[in-house]
């Protein structure tokens, strides 16, 4: 997998040198513009991805250009790990006067879905190889996860670049063991958890989840895709009461994320940086929904973490969770090229990059200590190491890698980046990923 991806890198490079001779002025773009691609894509946490998509850009008059009036994508695509997805959004921008609005309507099927415990650190972690007496059993981090997500959010101007903003979502989740073929009756920590009460009876299988959102967003950036300066900060309140389960799992939550681009040298080098703040501040929080990452409008198909290709990108996916998470992003990003190719306006732009963060309020701590020292007292046990609490306290999990970016009309993003974690806990591979978008 490194040599594709250099082969790729170095494929985004030629094309770049050669192209550069052929840079003009850009085609303004007006009207409807289709976007039709087979999706093909690759993922550490997930596996190769195939499927379709298109993105239909409605460009209005081309005043507003690169900025679009109206964007629609559809998605249908699977992973050779085990997972597929579903997926239809819009993002609307002169619909509503001074404002937009935004939706997204998402099925997730993950027949392996990471799950590495609570509260980064103080779970332990032992590597892929970990688990019991026969085997090198990968998947005992593995679960069964399928998600069902409908979010609706919109904002309108107050004065000048000062937004209020209001949103709704729902989520219906299902979770239970792996139940594929070769892997019938393996042991997971899923249901070691289940069985030591760190997960109850009533959450064991998932639930439903209805969130009321209501916050407020400064946003000064040039454009929402491709950003070369301003800033963009959103500060939710996120209530969630649970009136369909009524199983005791409301919440009250707060949600900061600051993003500030910074131009270097005209448009064609911006340091970005991105810190990110979630934090509980009543109820409880289901298992099941502990790592995801509130937002009123998404750039990336997974709002979860932190891990994977959404928040810190390098750690396990999921690896990173509890009741309040902080994280932050930094990254330059040099436009190496413009070039003009099938008549449409293209970039190829590399972006090195540090991510970090950590858990700052735990979840179930004091439940994860009790569950280890009741394993302790369990006479031949299964596996190498108490696989409940590693007696750590929490601290930065951090991660350094660079991508690769091709630009079509500054709204189209192709992307390929690697990371690797610097602490092993975190993930012993490099990590590599193909899709859509910058992370922010």
């Amino acid at each position: 997998m490194k040599r594709k991806l250099a082969c790729l890198l170095l494929c985004a490079l030629t094309l770049g040198v050669t192209a550069q001779e052929r840079e003009k002025e850009e085609i303004i773009k007006k009207g409807w513009n289709f976007g039709p691609l087979p999706v093909v894509g690759w993922d550490s946490d997930l596996g190769f991805q195939y499927g379709v998509c298109v993105d239909i850009f409605n460009y209005g008059d081309g005043s507003n250009y690169p900025s679009y009036d109206y964007k629609v994508n559809l998605e249908a695509s699977t992973y050779t790990g085990g997972s597929s997805l579903f997926r239809c959004y819009g993002d609307f921008k002169t619909l509503i006067p001074d404002g937009k609005l935004f939706f997204d309507c998402t099925y997730f099927n993950s027949k392996k879905f990471d799950f590495f415990g609570y509260n980064g650190f103080s779970s332990p972690y032992f590597g892929s190889d970990y688990m019991a007496p026969e085997g090198d059993k990968s998947e005992f981090y593995w679960m069964r996860r399928n998600q069902f997500r409908f979010v609706t959010s919109l904002q309108k101007r107050i004065k000048g670049n000062l937004y209020w903003a209001a949103g709704l979502g729902y989520y219906n989740i299902y979770t239970n063991n792996i139940n594929l073929e070769d892997y019938d009756g393996q042991k997971t920590l899923y249901q070691d958890y289940i069985n030591y009460g760190l997960i109850r009876p009533n959450e064991a299988k998932g639930g439903n989840v209805l969130q009321l959102k209501a916050g407020l967003v400064y946003d000064t950036r040039d454009h929402d895709s491709d950003p070369t300066r301003g800033v963009n900060i959103e500060a939710t309140l996120v209530g969630a009461p649970d009136i369909i389960d009524r199983d005791g799992y409301s919440n009250l939550g707060f949600t900061f994320v600051g993003c500030h681009y910074v131009p270097v040298w005209k448009d064609r080098l911006t340091f970005a940086y991105r810190l990110g703040v979630q934090a509980k501040l009543a109820g409880e929080i289901p298992y099941y929904f502990i790592n995801n990452l509130n937002t009123l409008f998404f750039r990336k198909v997974y709002t979860e973490g932190l891990g994977g290709n959404a928040s810190v990108r390098g750690i396990n996916r999921n690896g990173v969770v509890g009741n309040g998470m902080a994280w932050l992003n930094t990254e330059f990003r040099w436009r190496i090229v413009h070039f003009r190719f099938i008549n449409q306006n293209f970039h190829i732009a590399l972006n090195p990059f540090f991510d970090m963060g950590r858990v700052i309020q735990s979840y179930r701590l004091d439940e994860q200590k009790a569950a280890a020292k009741a394993w302790s007292e369990q006479p031949g046990g299964k596996y190498k190491a108490n696989p409940f609490y590693s007696g750590d306290e929490e601290a930065i999990h951090a991660t350094a890698g660079c991508g690769v970016k091709v630009v079509m009309n500054r709204n189209f993003v192709i992307s390929i980046e690697m990371a690797r974690a610097l602490d092993d806990h975190d993930g012993e591979k490099l990590w590599n990923n193909i899709g859509f978008n910058y992370l922010f």
